[in-house]
């Protein structure tokens, strides 16, 4: 090797060297939380909302409103059953199809067809389907009805105050 091309050598690698010993060290990467929400976080945070929410629009015929929440209640089991498969011994999945959804399918139907009646005799087959599913996981102390008022003080459920929401 010819003594230029030694020394322009010598003088890349001190560069990079500098160039390195400059750089300031990367920030540590920030611990990695391993959060899995329990059955109970789920239905409290995903369900019980939904179905206060569907309740008191339907109670209130903003059909367009149900029909959102209706849509989101069943997204949410949905997720619930992918998340946490199997629970106290029993595939959520199937619980959920074979005790939630036919009672969804009747609100939906209501929904659809905008009949009050029907809405409200499929919100109480829904609300007790709950119920039994509660029973079903050994978790009978856990019993739902339909709301009496929305804790939702920030969003109109029925309609009034805005937005498309019912048409009177």
């Amino acid at each position: 090797m010819n003594k230029t091309l030694m020394i322009a050598l010598a003088a890349g690698l001190a560069v990079a060297a500098a160039a390195q010993a400059q750089a300031p060290a990367p920030a540590p990467a920030a611990p990695q939380v391993d959060y899995h929400p329990s059955f109970a976080d789920l239905m409290t945070s995903a369900v019980q909302p939904r179905h206060i929410k569907l309740g008191i629009a339907g109670k209130a015929r903003n059909w367009e409103y149900a029909a959102y929440e209706a849509r989101e209640l069943r997204n949410a089991f949905g997720r619930i059953g992918r998340t946490i498969p199997v629970f106290n011994k029993q595939a959520m999945p199937d619980m959920f199809a074979s005790a939630i959804l036919p009672a969804m399918d009747s609100i939906d139907a209501a929904i659809k067809a905008k009949n009050g009646a029907a809405f409200d005799a499929a919100y109480k087959e829904a609300t007790a389907s709950c119920n039994n599913c509660h029973m079903g996981l050994d978790h009978a102390y856990i019993v739902i009805h339909e709301p009496t008022a929305s804790p939702y003080s920030d969003q109109s459920l029925t309609g009034a105050g805005g937005g498309k929401g019912k048409k009177k």
